[in-house]
């Protein structure tokens, strides 16, 4: 089935540009467009997205209420940000609000659909430069915690690492030889011990707290 994918950014050439990116792939179909995020939780209910491009400033409700809303409503959407700006705090605002990747809007179009299909596996795409940022924020923002403080495997903790790598299920599945459903009940077991509801949280957490090495 193809990916459902909506779009909230209030430049109008913008959305244009990504509405006729979508059109040219068929695993894509696009559900909706939105200037802002005032009505998103009707907007949401409406067209069923499996992904969410997310722009982070919007005028009203931006992109970070936004998540927050999307997630509280339906925590299976992936949403996935989009800025200008190279900014560590907006990019931890928007991880704890629960997005699951984060783009810049220079992107290329090749950049912008691989990361759609990533984060429809349960990756977490992030830049190179952007993770980087969100460690140096981080490790500004919070002293260590002990590793073992939640009790996690050692299998768990490689699940974990590979996660905040923006590993998906599968290739996580690949790369420790294990099954595409043990992965996910080692997720699920993950947020459980870390008391988080989305990837995005508990990558946070993860690198927060340095609960891997």
């Amino acid at each position: 089935m193809p990916i459902r994918v909506s779009i909230y950014d209030d430049n109008a050439d913008r959305r244009e540009s990504l509405m006729y990116l979508l059109s040219m792939y068929d695993d894509f179909e696009f559900c909706g467009a939105f200037e802002d995020c005032s009505t998103v939780e009707k907007d949401i209910e409406a067209c069923t997205p499996d992904v969410v491009l997310m722009d982070i400033e919007m005028p009203g409700v931006n992109g970070i209420e936004g998540v927050r809303k999307i997630k509280r409503a339906h925590p299976e959407i992936a949403v996935l940000m989009q800025t200008v700006f190279e900014d560590g705090e907006n990019l931890f605002e928007s991880i704890k609000a629960g997005a699951s990747g984060y783009l810049l809007k220079k992107a290329s179009p090749d950049a912008i659909v691989e990361a759609i299909r990533v984060v429809r596996e349960g990756g977490a795409p992030i830049t190179p430069v952007m993770a980087s940022k969100m460690l140096q924020f981080f490790q500004h923002q919070s002293n260590a915690t002990e590793q073992n403080l939640y009790a996690l495997t050692e299998r768990e903790k490689s699940v974990l690492s590979l996660l905040v790598d923006g590993l998906s299920y599968k290739m996580i599945a690949d790369r420790e030889s294990i099954s595409y459903h043990t992965v996910n009940t080692h997720v699920r077991n993950i947020y459980e011990k870390l008391h988080v509801h989305s990837l995005g949280e508990a990558v946070s957490k993860a690198l927060k707290e340095r609960l891997i090495d």
